[in-house]
């Protein structure tokens, strides 16, 4: 026997079966939007990611040296790939740039609930626009994907901030701060007490009443009040920035969704404007489920031309803890139309019949072990199949087949040279 390696999973059918359906689900609200499917590949240059964030990266990389001697990693997000990507093509491709991808990743890390080593997202990316409305359409599209799942504003919420916000206030101090220290502090200050939050301010560049004042700013309802302590234009255009994305937000229904949370700071670097996280909002999803927002920064130091980007990344492990808890993840069991049985010399026109629905678009099983009407029959029940057409000796004597409910147990007899005839989903309700 061969363990599963740590951090890694195994999706049997039943399971798999749930999952394709909230895959799909997000794809599908992705694709009503415009996005374009994308794929990309599983290697890529270990350089790519210790170039923009320092080689203590590798750490967390699942990353060797390969049969040509060139150091390659498993991919352990998307972001520099489809940098990469924008930056070959970028004068060909039409603005604005609107991808999406679902794939696997790897990261060498604990592994915790919802936290995998090899982890499954759906990334969706704008390029070309800098406008407040490309930000609020990334909204709109992870608020869809989560209502099509079945999901409400009971069950979800956006913590929605700017990072021009928290760096213009850091700005304001008569201090020298590492900005992005700070930041990085401020996502984390949810899972750290006040006094480790307020250390790692301090270590960042703040003095303590200092963090303690930062704190209290983030803290406000009243964005005006960030404008009056920091008297810059930054903020100033941050605020405005923050509301405008909300306002169009608003225009396409989706502002109940988004509250003002300045403490969301998204630990990546590479953010420059507008970011978010989405929350379970009864908090027993602990975590965050996931985030994005704006990168305007990261095509140009791909080497490209300055570029406007926004982005989200819903991820697979944590949605599914939301939509558990929510009591709206699907259903794990395979979901089959028709099992048509086989009983003695009529595999010829079972055979036919199974052509015929699956040529309307059904999912249809048939016999292919020999096996008797009563283990037929029980592996018919274990596939859950809806309904199942008996084509058995005596049936076509008579010039028929039985049509049988599986739900019901209601069966009815139909004439072979009828079934399916011109019905697109023949049941047992058109026979009764």
């Amino acid at each position: 026997m061969y363990d599963r390696l740590k951090g890694f999973r195994d999706f049997y059918p039943d399971e798999m079966t749930a999952r394709r359906e909230v895959i799909d689900t997000v794809e599908t609200a992705a694709a009503r939007y415009g996005f374009r499917e994308i794929g990309t590949p599983t290697l890529e240059a270990t350089e790519l990611y210790t170039d923009k964030s320092g080689d203590e990266i590798v750490d967390q990389l699942y990353n060797f040296t390969d049969k040509g001697g060139r150091d390659v990693t498993l991919t352990p997000e998307l972001t520099p790939t489809v940098a990469r990507m924008v930056v070959a093509k970028q004068q060909a491709l039409s603005k604005p740039i609107k991808w999406y991808s679902t794939r696997a990743f790897w990261r060498y890390e604990q592994v915790q609930q919802g936290r995998f080593r090899e982890f499954y997202q759906t990334n969706v990316d704008i390029f070309g626009s800098g406008e407040p409305t490309a930000d609020a359409e990334i909204l709109a599209f992870a608020a869809e994907a989560l209502t099509d799942l079945g999901l409400t504003s009971d069950d979800f919420e956006f913590r929605v901030s700017h990072r021009d916000l928290l760096g213009g206030l850091l700005e304001a101090f008569d201090a020298d701060v590492d900005t992005e220290a700070a930041i990085r502090a401020v996502d984390k200050s949810a899972k750290i007490d006040d006094q480790e939050y307020y250390g790692l301010l301090q270590d960042a560049g703040l003095r303590y009443e200092q963090a303690e004042t930062f704190d209290e700013l983030l803290g406000t309802d009243d964005l005006n009040d960030l404008v009056d302590f920091a008297d810059t234009e930054r903020v100033a255009d941050a605020v405005a920035n923050l509301e405008a994305v909300l306002a169009a937000a608003d225009d396409l229904g989706v502002r109940e969704y988004c509250d003002v949370s300045l403490e969301t700071a998204r630990g990546l670097d590479y953010y420059t404007g507008v970011v978010f996280e989405c929350f379970d909002s009864t908090g027993e999803v602990s975590r965050s489920v996931f985030g994005g927002g704006r990168y305007d920064d990261l095509i140009e130091s791909f080497g490209g031309q300055p570029t406007p980007a926004v982005g989200v990344a819903p991820g697979h492990a944590t949605l599914q803890l939301l939509c558990e808890r929510a009591g709206v993840w699907p259903e794990e069991a395979p979901a089959t139309d028709y099992y048509v049985l086989s009983v003695g010399d009529t595999q010829a026109v079972a055979a036919d019949v199974a052509r015929q629905l699956r040529g309307r678009g059904h999912v249809v099983e048939t016999d292919i072990a020999e096996r008797s009407f009563g283990a037929q029959m029980n592996y018919a029940d274990s596939i859950n199949a809806e309904t199942v057409v008996i084509v058995g000796e005596r049936d076509l004597e008579n010039g028929e087949v039985t049509v049988k409910e599986m739900a019901t147990g209601d069966q009815t007899t139909a004439p072979v040279d009828d079934f399916p005839g011109d019905l697109e989903r023949p049941t047992y309700e058109d026979w009764a």
